[in-house]
């Protein structure tokens, strides 16, 4: 599969994990688009497991040849922004909303103050995200990051095209830790129970 950015220039690609990202980066790549990638997850709990994750993705990029940025790791914001009142709420509620939202706010803000004119995410090819929560937090956080819309949203459902069998073919290949909830303390309480 060949994929267009929407705009001319830098691409940025937040980063969830390696698995969520292989296809993706593939694809890019095989498109002629040579993204940055941006892990920005202070949702994973506890560090071990974000550095686990931050390395696997950090392995996979280096493998092809592609910049990485690791944002800075903050849980406590993260809970107080986005868990605080939220901690029963059930799993693509709105506690999720939240989160994708700082997530992508961080990765947007970024993209504005280094020169990037897309963005765009893996978490759009998760089959456990709702895509309409996170094509709303990337547009919401790209408003607000450039509001002269120099920076642009690329919301695109990632696991159409043949995407979804690749990303399981390049997790056997690259032999990926391959985590199976998204790395809150929430979401691993339902991956328990």
């Amino acid at each position: 599969m060949l994929v267009t950015a929407p705009k001319e220039g830098k691409v940025l690609l937040h980063a969830c994990c390696a698995p969520c990202s292989g296809a993706i980066l593939e694809c890019m790549v095989r498109s002629g688009i040579r993204p940055t990638v941006f892990f920005s997850n202070s949702n994973i709990t506890p560090y071990g497991e974000y550095a686990k994750r931050r390395g696997e993705l950090e392995r996979y990029c280096d493998s092809m040849g592609i910049e990485w940025v690791d944002d800075e790791y903050d849980h406590a914001l993260w809970r107080d922004k986005v868990a605080l009142g939220m901690e029963n709420e059930s799993e693509r509620g709105p506690r999720c909303l939240r989160c994708f939202r700082f997530r992508l706010s961080r990765a947007a803000e970024y993209a504005a103050a280094n020169g990037f004119s897309v963005l765009a995410t893996s978490l759009a090819s998760s089959r456990w995200k709702n895509l309409e929560q996170v094509d709303r937090a990337g547009r919401d956080a790209v408003a607000d990051a450039d509001p002269t819309g120099e920076l642009v949203w690329w919301g695109r459902n990632w696991r159409k095209g043949g995407l979804q069998p690749r990303r399981n073919e390049i997790i056997k290949e690259m032999n990926f830790y391959n985590q199976l909830w998204c790395g809150c303390e929430f979401s691993e309480q339902l991956k328990k129970g």
